[in-house]
């Protein structure tokens, strides 16, 4: 990211971006690769998005593998409508199985190129 300033949330999106099709990331992971504070502020950059956005949104979900419901109630038919599209499937209720279709974060390549540090993960209880 050679010297420019960053905003967390640009840091976010491009996590996001690199979640692969048919996969899916959670609200904290995203926030955790991105050194950000919490997985709320991840919700906060997804949730500015323009309509017509090439962020494929669609593929972050709560740490329960569920849908979080929006200010717009159809946006929760729409994301689990694009998920299926991609193949990830829902269980009887309603969440994905995040050990079958959750993503394991950006190649460690990837992350160095674009001056992301992680640090180590803190399980919440």
């Amino acid at each position: 990211m050679g010297g420019e300033v960053v905003s967390i949330y640009e840091k976010m999106l491009l996590v996001v971006r690199e979640i692969p099709l048919g996969r899916v990331a959670t609200y904290g992971q995203i926030a955790w690769i991105a050194g950000a504070a919490s997985p709320r502020m991840a919700g906060y950059a997804l949730g500015g998005l323009a309509a017509d956005t090439d962020v494929p949104w669609q593929r972050v979900v709560n740490g329960r593998g569920g849908i979080s419901p929006r200010g717009d109630p159809l946006a929760t038919d729409r994301q689990r409508k694009l998920l299926a599209e991609e193949g990830v499937r829902f269980g009887a209720d309603g969440r994905i199985d995040l050990d079958q279709f959750g993503w394991g974060g950006p190649d460690p390549e990837w992350l160095e190129a674009h001056g992301f540090v992680l640090l180590p993960w803190r399980a919440r209880g």
